[in-house]
């Protein structure tokens, strides 16, 4: 149906690799989701229960395991996925959908700060089964510190645990679900769709019910946005397994619901209660285990968002690290500092797990949406059938309108908190992204090759002192026939630079995730281009790149790295290189359009906040002119010339 690219092998270790990585979310969902349903107002009786059950497992049939699993894993781009990727892929041709990708991106990455604080909250609440007097939000406040100060150092030696200890979660799950279900085979009848569909049409309070069963699959977005790490044949396999453990500890919890009504009732979590006295502990500890590797995936994907959207220019530049070798493993600290200070105001705010439910599930809802809007157009791309287009737009529009329509009763009971912050993360992105379209439309082109005689005479002109043996720009002129207006102008009227080679550097981020090439146009003898062209993926690290630029081109002998000056070439001391930095400026006084004028003060304000480009490339300080020079907008109003004036 689509073009297959990017597979990775089918292994064994790729399968408990994805254990660990991709499936933290939805594989702790249990902990929450059974007592969420209880406590929106479902009765406890047979049908109400076997109801409950049925429409988590048909949740998770139609929304994560045919959507996801089967449908939009085949939409990877290099064999990356995620909501970026898929909107890399449809950028060219559909890029007005950039607000759709704004929107997803940013209400996942809002649910994706909830979902530490409720997962570990849950986990350490079991606590209170064997002493009601433990203070679980100070030991899950200290668990979610040590958590993200970690961070910094790289999680790739604990990484390699992560999948055998997820292999045992979920091998507890099915176990011990399978032995209560044991205890009431009535449950396994929740298989029957009717259950689910008698329960949603009768049930009075169906809408609560629906937000609370949703959270059994807020995980599937994971299974996208994580397919670059192990690949979709892993993620499809691994799948079965997991499925089939949800599924038992499920109906497991709907067996001791129907067999603990009272139990039920008082507020214990059925999560909790399939567990034998005796296993409690242990089932708490690696309850807690599971937690934190659910954590530990959403805090990576955060980071991997972020850098995403730095490149699709969706964000400031920001400082990223890589503090280990392990393939996509990097860290943001402003990011890392971010979200654990919004998961210790969660944690706070809300003070327990139940009440985070309420807040848990409206963003994510969003994100599959608009997964679904993006999808859509990525398969009227790709020429699919259409009936298989309208078929899928049918059900799954129709599918999570239901479930966003039941989970905007949660706004007010705690969904206010991640809409608030989506709300300012898809701000900051929409100012970025237009505020740069309104910049370049300001940005005015020369003709490059009638200056290239003027460089040439200006590098000869004695007159002129000597600005750098080597003068490097970064120029934004996509079209290699061009320069920027401003560039020129620095070069030549700010104040003349005479050099001997003058370099012109420009950076095209791709529509595909990891590609690194370059490509070297001597435009004459003393000026070139070079063109980097590199993925939404690729960190820009210019000066590296353009070391081994230069490096090649010095091997195969098309330029002389030896210093000029006759005192340091019989030495054999190395050329000295000069990058110059144009540093647009808004003026005070611009004279645009409302809209216009805040966008691109608002732009300007977030790239000053963030890493400026020459610290965002690489670039050493120490060799680098900054110039700040306005951005020329043109006025509107003009000056009146008078041949004569009365007084």
């Amino acid at each position: 149906m689509f073009e297959k690219k990017g597979k990775t092998a089918l292994t064994f270790t790729g399968l408990i690799v994805a254990l660990g990585i991709i499936y933290g979310d939805i594989g702790t969902s249990p902990l929450y989701v059974f007592k969420a349903i209880i406590g929106s107002g479902l009765g406890i009786d047979r049908m109400h229960v076997l109801g409950a059950i049925s429409c988590i497992i048909w949740t998770l049939t139609l929304q994560t395991t045919i959507k996801y699993v089967v449908i939009i894993l085949r939409a990877d781009n290099k064999g990356e996925g995620g909501i970026f990727s898929l909107f890399a892929l449809l950028r060219k041709k559909k890029g007005s959908f950039y607000l759709i990708a704004i929107l997803g991106g940013s209400t996942l990455l809002a649910d994706g700060i909830i979902t530490p604080s409720i997962t570990v909250l849950s986990a350490t609440e079991g606590l209170r089964q064997i002493n009601s007097e433990v203070p679980v939000i100070s030991i899950a406040l200290i668990i979610l510190s040590i958590l993200f100060f970690i961070q910094q150092f790289g999680t790739q030696v604990i990484g390699k645990s992560f999948g055998p200890i997820m292999f045992v979660w979920f091998f507890m799950l099915g176990i011990l679900g399978l032995l209560q279900t044991i205890t009431a085979p009535v449950v396994l009848a929740a298989f029957n769709p009717w259950y689910a569909v008698q329960l949603i049409s009768t049930h009075p309070k169906s809408l609560m019910l629906l937000g609370a069963v949703f959270l059994c699959t807020t995980g599937a977005e994971a299974l996208y946005t994580d397919l670059g790490h192990c690949g979709i044949r892993n993620i499809r396999i691994s799948w079965i397994f997991v499925k089939s453990m949800l599924v038992l500890t499920y109906l497991g919890q709907g067996a001791w619901v129907l067999n603990n009504i009272e139990l039920a009732n008082s507020g214990m979590n059925p999560f909790f209660g399939i567990m034998p006295q005796w296993f409690l502990v242990y089932g708490i500890v690696i309850a807690t285990a599971a937690a934190i590797i659910a954590s530990q995936a959403l805090i990576s994907g955060s980071f991997t968002l972020i850098s995403e959207a730095i490149s699709l220019n969706f964000w400031p530049k920001l400082k990223v690290k890589y503090p280990s070798s392990a393939k996509g493993q990097m860290y943001i600290p402003f990011i890392n500092l971010t979200l654990f200070l919004s998961c210790i105001a969660a944690v706070v705010w809300f003070g327990s797990s139940e009440a985070m439910e309420a807040a848990y599930g409206l963003s994510i809802t969003i994100t599959m949406l608009m997964t679904t809007i993006l999808m859509v157009k990525f398969m009227q791309i790709r020429n699919v059938k259409k009936g298989f287009i309208y078929t899928f737009a049918a059900v799954y529009f129709v599918l999570e309108g239901g479930f966003l329509f039941a989970n905007l009763t949660k706004f007010f009971h705690g969904g206010y908190f991640t809409i608030i912050i989506a709300s300012f993360l898809s701000f900051v992105m929409i100012m970025m992204y237009q505020g740069r379209k309104v910049r370049n439309r300001f940005i005015t082109f020369e003709k490059i090759q009638k200056y290239l005689p003027v460089l040439s005479d200006l590098s000869k002109d004695t007159d002129v002192p000597k600005y750098a043996s080597n003068l490097v720009y970064l120029t934004h002129a996509d079209r290699k026939t061009d320069i920027e207006a401003k560039t020129i102008f620095s070069l030549l009227n700010r104040k003349p630079k005479r050099a001997d080679v003058y370099w012109f550097l420009h950076v095209d981020i791709l529509d595909e995730p990891f590609t690194a090439e370059y490509l070297v146009r001597e435009l004459s003898p003393n000026v070139f281009r070079i063109d980097f062209y590199l993925g939404f993926k690729v960190q820009p690290k210019i000066d590296t790149f353009f070391k081994q630029v230069v490096k090649t081109m010095e091997s195969e002998n098309k330029i002389v790295t030896i210093s000029p000056f006759k005192s340091l070439n019989k030495y054999d001391i190395a050329t000295d290189f000069r990058f110059v930095h144009i540093d647009r400026r808004v003026s005070h006084g611009i004279d645009l359009p409302f809209f216009e004028k805040l966008t691109i003060n608002f732009y300007f304000l977030l790239r000053s906040i963030g890493w400026s480009d020459v610290r965002a490339f690489g670039l050493d300080a120490g060799l680098v002119s900054v110039e700040k020079i306005p951005l020329t907008i043109p006025e509107r109003s003009k000056i009146v010339v008078l041949t004569q004036r009365q007084n």
